[in-house]
Formats: C-alpha cells, structure tokens, sequence
C-alpha cells in the first residue's frame, strides 16, 4: 500500500482521471487526456486539458496524484490532520507546473489513499 510500485496505485490514479475527464464530457465540454504539447522539461505531462476555455479565456488543465498516508515519508505530516498530505502533494504540483502557459488554469487534484482530497480538489 506504500511502494510507489503497488499495482492499486496506478489503478487509482487511472480511474480519478478518467472520472474528471468523463465528468467533463458529460457537461459537453470537451477535453484531452495527456496533452501532447504540454509536456515539462523531465519528460512527465499533465493528466488532461480541456479543449476550449472556460474561464477569462483559459483553458483548463490538470494533474492528479495519489498519495499514501502510510508511506515513511508522509506518516508526520499525516497525524497532523486530515487531508493534510493531500494539501502537501497538491502544493507540490503547483510549484511543478509553476512554469506552465499563462493562457491556462492549472488544477492539481491530490487525494490520499484513505479518502480525503485536498481543499483545492
């Protein structure tokens, strides 16, 4: 439940994407998944893109990510509250695409492994 190689973890990352993404479709807003064309200097990519804008002209963009409160790294930050590695990992992703296109609304999506999501999400 804690190695970055668990096969649920991929899983889990997999299916919240494709919920956003479905979700979207289902307002009749269309959107990609891996966008070519957004890809960072380290070779990842964000999880989706609308194709049109939304807000102020921008489209939006975004990144989910699970982590695992159990995990040795995060167990301090963890019994300090809920969501709080969740409110961790998303931070992490706005410095990470920090660089990204100012005519796009960058959303992280982070969710612990137990349940909570981030404040943002």
């Amino acid at each position: 439940m804690v190695c970055k190689k668990a096969p649920g973890r991929i899983a889990r990352h997999q299916v919240l994407n494709n919920i956003i993404w479905q979700s979207l479709s289902s307002a009749s807003i269309p959107a990609t998944k891996k966008p070519s064309g957004l890809v960072k200097q380290d070779g990842k990519w964000l999880n989706g893109l609308t194709l049109i804008p939304l807000q102020g002209g921008k489209s939006l963009a975004w990144d989910v990510t699970v982590v695992s409160t159990l995990a040795q790294s995060y167990v301090d930050r963890a019994a300090t509250g809920v969501e709080m590695v969740a409110e961790l990992a998303a931070e992490q992703k706005l410095i990470k695409y920090s660089n990204l296109s100012t005519n796009l609304i960058f959303q992280p999506i982070a969710v612990e492994n137990l349940g909570a999501f981030s404040s943002s999400s």
